[in-house]
């Protein structure tokens, strides 16, 4: 019987860190001249991850420094904890220029924006990438954030509740102009058919809008949709209008009730399982020889500064952990926000880790779950984490840039395809195409 395909996608930053507090000190990285703010750097990993047929390259974004961790910005500033990071939405026009597949997504949080607006960026993005775009839909989760717009940060379920309704109205106006309004009548001088673009006239709770959008339809009709909450009301959201679900379970277990609990909702929400793929995000670390990459690991680890993984932590959380013992077991801890991340809390098998533990792997991956070896090595442990699971595929984090995205596609991607669990070649155009890819 013919063994289910991988989805992969490529996770980026608009800045010196991705999940790795050691990417802008790692020698690799350093030897080859890094420059994050170089926007032909991003150029070159997008012509890399088209060569490897991935799905998608997806860009993280927050909107603050953090001064969560000791109630100051310092810790980090001196350790670059997501900090700074540049807009990446400009850098998916850029990366669109000099591919044709592969596409190009980007977190962009509704917590402090008016839905019209998102509804022309990325009607316009999907335009501009012809089709390849893709939006993470967000919602605020620190006070810093909020701050910068000058609101207080709401509650969990009503910034849900908001976000439903954003979605709700962004859809309303891509759907304002019928697919055939544009009709570019020359002779007749009739460029749209005015009866087929209509208002929409949304008034709800939290938003209005009159209609209609002033973008013609795009090629998806709108982004593909992807979400990462972990919340009840996050994953209902994700199961009700996720394309992806970026997914960080450093457990087995974990992973599989995650899995299935979101399958559940996408079924309860009137949607086949296979229209909300999951992708749960792992950090490769290659080598010519398994102990090669070992030394890599124990290389790229130590460089992690454990203030720095406290700081970025504190942050996720919007709880400062420097109020908490370093021997603290975090999952016996009952504050309300330590709720959210319990998934960080135990090692791949299930054992309870300190706040030490958790906040240096917090600093060395953000959790994700670090696959160590051969390129041989690395897809043994990608097959096996999907089949236990059964997952739809992965999101992947590298540990030096340039460099660690060229190896996984030239070493990793082959194999997996000679053992026919990832495409040799896009079946499709758009970022939908490829989700739904051997579904």
């Amino acid at each position: 019987m013919k063994k289910p395909m991988m989805h992969l996608a490529q996770f980026l930053v608009h800045g010196p860190t991705y999940h790795s507090l050691a990417m802008w000190r790692h020698p690799r990285t350093a030897a080859a001249g890094y420059d994050w703010a170089r926007p032909d750097l991003y150029q070159h990993i997008a012509r890399v991850c088209e060569r490897g047929k991935l799905d998608m390259l997806f860009f993280a974004d927050l909107n603050y420094v953090s001064d969560t961790y000791c109630g100051s910005l310092a810790p980090a500033l001196r350790n670059a904890t997501q900090a700074p990071e540049h807009d990446p939405i400009p850098l998916l026009s850029f990366m669109a220029a000099v591919t044709t597949r592969i596409g190009l997504g980007a977190t962009y949080s509704v917590s402090h924006q008016h839905p019209f607006h998102a509804a022309r960026l990325w009607a316009t993005l999907d335009h501009l990438t012809r089709g390849r775009a893709a939006w993470n839909v967000v919602t605020t989760l620190n006070h810093n954030q909020s701050a910068n717009f000058g609101e207080e940060l709401r509650p969990v379920d009503e910034r849900y509740d908001r976000a439903e309704e954003f979605v709700e109205v962004c859809r309303k106006l891509w759907s304002s102009w019928e697919a055939d309004a544009v009709v570019m009548d020359r002779a007749k001088g009739l460029f749209a058919d005015p009866e087929k673009v209509h208002r929409i006239e949304h008034v709800g709770r939290f938003f209005k809008s009159r209609g209609p959008l002033n973008v013609v339809p795009s090629p998806q009709g709108g982004p593909a949709i992807l979400q990462a909450g972990t919340s009840g009301k996050g994953r209902t959201f994700a199961a009700r209008h996720a394309d992806a679900i970026f997914a960080i379970q450093p457990n087995l277990a974990g992973a599989k009730a995650y899995y299935d609990d979101i399958k559940r909702g996408v079924v309860e929400a009137g949607r086949p399982t296979h229209a909300c793929k999951i992708l749960f995000g792992v950090q490769p670390i290659i080598g010519a020889s398994r102990a090669e990459a070992e030394n890599r690991q124990a290389e790229h680890n130590a460089l992690v500064p454990l203030e720095g993984g406290l700081a970025i932590l504190s942050g996720h959380l919007d709880f400062d952990l420097s109020q908490l013992p370093l021997d603290t077991i975090m999952a016996h801890r009952t504050e309300p926000k330590l709720q959210r991340m319990q998934t960080r809390y135990r090692t791949m098998t299930g054992e309870l880790l300190t706040l030490r533990e958790v906040a240096q792997n917090h600093g060395q991956s953000v959790g994700l779950p670090q696959m160590v070896g051969t390129p041989t090595d690395i897809a043994d442990q990608l097959e096996a984490y999907f089949d236990a699971v059964g997952g739809d595929g992965f999101m992947l984090s590298p540990i030096y840039c340039p460099g660690a995205i060229e190896e996984f596609v030239d070493l990793v991607v082959p194999e997996l395809q000679r053992r026919g669990r990832f495409r040799r070649d896009y079946a499709g155009t758009t970022q939908r195409d490829h989700l739904q890819q051997d579904s």
